[in-house]
């Protein structure tokens, strides 16, 4: 006798999405989760703050039915429109390779550069060889600037950190199209009380077992999962497991992905990145800006910081480790990872700057339910590749996830979405995805 109807692995937003539709629909559902909580890559700290260690931002609320659950859901947001690294539009505070402020002329000149390296980019992107990286199509676009050397070296260098924050990658290692879908709709925001209450509605009325991790799935006429703690039977399975695990091998797979999905799994792989958060006893940088930049050698590792402070109204410094980078710290203590990142502050803004009397860091390429923070297209790799890892097997076996959904990859929405799409596949019909919240 089967225990369920559907037996979801991965209690995400992906998962918990799929989950509460399809119980919505009638069908039974069991929700497995090797952690002892849900939300997976949405997890907020609460040790007397409010810090969200994973997912951060909805980039772009217009038509973003994760905004739209969050209203429903009562989650206060605060507008940050600079999660998608934009050159403009909010105020940045832009420091040259010298350590001196851009004037704003001097910034509006280099924003100007990089829309118009980007809009042709564009064009070197559609036109690339299958194999070209984004470093190669990058450096093609900057070579019909026809710029002299210190003014290209600075749109260089942006677009480097672009491809850093937007995918916890280097340049060198991205495919060439690894940006298309990169897209943002409407302002951006984040959640001062936590983006964890998201997952934690979506949860409610479903059976989610904690602590259940899952080691074998077995589908052929049906689906047998097996943990340490049991095994479950069912009609169909929805794997929303990081494309990290399902790397991994921890989760064996039988008989083993057909070949249009392995094929597009090989092509993507997990990122090292990871948040460094300090808070500070005053504010020593200028107020009323986004972010400050640094530009020049001195910001290859540590260029970007983002003023938290309004959120909780307390000095606050966001920044980020992408690859090489994010490896380089693994093995060094808070301390170490503090002063790191305060030497081009200091520089910046003087040596008498206060000292943190907070800092954290993730580890997200160190969390064997995750190994990274989320997926991104390696060299060779197409956006296709999204969606035909999501391709149904044999009808029973249905994969789900942020890195399953090719229009906005790598986000909270392209979870959802997925999760979505996997309980319609399941259902056969179309179900209204304002279901999720409708109901509240």
């Amino acid at each position: 006798m089967k225990n369920a109807d559907v037996i979801v692995v991965g209690a995400g937003v992906a998962g918990l999405t799929a989950a509460r539709l399809l119980q919505e629909q009638g069908l039974t559902v069991i929700v497995l989760e090797a952690r002892d909580r849900v939300g997976g890559r949405v997890h907020t700290m609460r040790d007397g703050r409010v810090t969200d260690l994973g997912a951060s931002w909805i980039h772009g609320i217009t038509d973003s039915p994760v905004a739209a659950a969050a209203e429903a859901f009562g989650m206060p947001t605060v507008e940050f429109t600079v999660g998608g690294f934009q050159p403009d539009s909010r105020p940045i505070a832009y420091y040259g390779p010298e350590g001196t402020r851009l004037s704003d002329a001097e910034a509006a000149r280099f924003a100007a550069d990089i829309h118009e390296v980007d809009a042709a980019l564009a064009m070197v992107v559609a036109s690339s060889a299958p194999d070209a990286s984004y470093r190669e199509v990058t450096e093609a676009a900057l070579e019909g600037m026809r710029w002299d050397a210190e003014r290209t070296q600075r749109v260089r260098e942006y677009l480097e950190h672009r491809a850093e924050e937007q995918y916890g990658v280097w340049i060198e290692d991205l495919a060439a199209h690894g940006l298309d879908d990169d897209s943002i709709d409407g302002d951006e925001v984040v959640f001062p009380n936590g983006y964890d209450e998201l997952p934690t509605h979506l949860a409610d009325g479903l059976d989610v077992r904690l602590g259940h991790v899952v080691t074998r799935v077995e589908w052929s006429d049906g689906v047998r999962v097996s943990t340490a703690r049991q095994d479950l039977t069912g009609d169909a399975v929805v794997l929303t497991l990081p494309v990290g695990v399902l790397k991994s091998g921890d989760v064996e797979i039988v008989p083993s992905l057909p070949r249009i999905n392995a094929d597009a799994l090989a092509r993507l792989e997990m990122n090292a990145f990871e948040k460094v958060i300090l808070r500070f006893p005053v504010r020593f940088w200028d107020e009323d800006v986004y972010a400050i930049r640094q530009q020049g050698p001195a910001g290859r590792l540590w260029h970007s910081w983002y003023d938290l402070t309004p959120l909780h109204d307390e000095p606050a410094l966001l920044t980020f480790a992408a690859g090489p980078a994010a490896r380089g710290i693994r093995d060094l203590d808070d301390a170490q990872v503090a002063d790191a990142v305060m030497a081009p502050l200091r520089r910046l803004f003087g040596g008498d700057i206060p000292a943190p009397v907070s800092v954290h860091r993730t580890a997200w390429q160190d969390d064997p339910f995750a190994h990274g923070s989320y997926a991104y297209m390696t060299v060779g790799s197409t956006t296709a590749d999204h969606d035909d890892l999501a391709t149904p097997i044999g009808g029973i076996l249905h994969i789900a996830g942020e890195a399953t959904w090719t229009d906005d990859p790598a986000t909270v929405p392209a979870a959802m979405l997925s999760g979505h799409r996997a309980a319609e596949r399941i259902i056969g019909r179309e179900i209204p995805i304002a279901s999720l919240w409708s109901q509240v």
